[in-house]
């Protein structure tokens, strides 16, 4: 098996799932479209995994590339129909790629916070296991506002209405980080525009309340996250 990862900044990497796949012996390739590289030809791969990023979907003049990845997931979910995980920017490239619409979150949610699954949720296979309230990780100021047509929502938040959806029965993404580990808010500290999208919504000095806050969550992350590993990993066949 072989899993085919997106990255838009070198610091959003699949994470905590890297030990995953380290422990079960998977290799992963991953693709920084933000350097240049070029999307590779899919058939030596299982699975792909879409990370987060701070462009927005409509960033195409500022990063063209997103043009051909947009096509390339939209291709990998719809034509060959394999298993897709996409986590904030790639729950909304999704989203984008497949004819839904994204937006700005007109309360960005930024910090750890709630999300439920939806009744759908609960019943899902990539959910299986996991709490119906999950404590995690957001930090994004745009939302899926419309989801594809036939996407099946699997979570929800306050000021959020499409935390996680489900396309078909090989794609799933979540607008929340599943995939922290400890070094996380650290490392999304330093980027520019996360910093600023920080401070404009917590305040000055937030950086180390999220850090406290990651921390005092981060066993309850990972457990979420190897069930969340787990339940995919079932999928592929």
């Amino acid at each position: 098996m072989r899993v085919l990862v997106f990255q838009h900044v070198d610091c959003e990497h699949p994470g905590s799932l890297r030990q995953f796949l380290a422990e079960d012996g998977i290799d992963w390739d991953p693709v920084y479209l933000h350097r240049g590289d070029k999307i590779p030809h899919f058939d030596d791969y299982d699975a792909l995994w879409v990370m987060g990023g701070p462009m927005d979907v409509w960033d195409i003049e500022e990063n063209p590339w997103l043009v051909d990845e947009k096509a390339a997931i939209r291709h990998w979910v719809k034509d060959l129909r394999k298993p897709y995980l996409g986590l904030c920017l790639g729950h909304q490239l999704l989203a984008d790629a497949l004819g839904g619409t994204c937006g700005p979150q007109k309360i960005p949610e930024i910090g750890v916070l709630e999300i439920e699954l939806t009744e759908e949720g609960k019943k899902d296979p990539l959910f299986k296991g996991t709490a119906e309230k999950q404590q995690c990780l957001q930090w994004h100021s745009v939302r899926v506002a419309q989801a594809p047509e036939g996407a099946i929502i699997l979570a929800n938040s306050d000021v959020c209405s499409i935390q996680a959806m489900r396309i078909g029965k090989n794609a799933w993404s979540m607008q929340y980080h599943v995939e922290i580990e400890s070094d996380t808010v650290d490392n999304w500290g330093a980027i520019p525009e996360y910093a600023e999208a920080l401070r404009n919504t917590l305040g000055q000095g937030a950086l180390s309340e999220l850090k406290q806050k990651t921390d005092q969550n981060i066993s309850q992350c990972l457990s979420c996250a190897k069930q969340i590993y787990d339940n995919f990993m079932g999928q592929i066949v």
